[in-house]
């Protein structure tokens, strides 16, 4: 059976299944169960997006990737300057 990648909203509407489920009185397991995770991935999903509502996980992932692009900008710009600080100083 092939692995379903599941977008950010679709993670926190089955985050608030379980819970709309425990509340009627189903087990955390079988609640669980009916949205077609396994345990682990969802007290991971927990963990990562708890309490987020779909408008803050969708900004969350903006800033994940806008973090990635500065990072590797940065990175780009002290390997630039380590390379011309050499050439400067003639260690060919």
């Amino acid at each position: 059976m092939a692995r379903k990648r599941h977008k950010a909203e679709e993670i926190v509407t089955k985050l608030r299944q379980v819970e709309v489920l425990t509340a009627q009185g189903r087990s955390v397991a079988e609640a669980i169960r009916s949205i077609g995770v396994t345990e682990v991935t969802y007290y991971r999903w927990r963990s990562e997006y708890g309490g987020l509502k779909g408008d803050q996980v969708k900004r969350l992932k903006e800033l994940e990737a806008e973090n990635t692009r500065l990072r590797r900008a940065v990175s780009d710009l002290t390997l630039e300057k380590l390379i011309l600080k050499e050439a400067a100083s003639g260690n060919f």
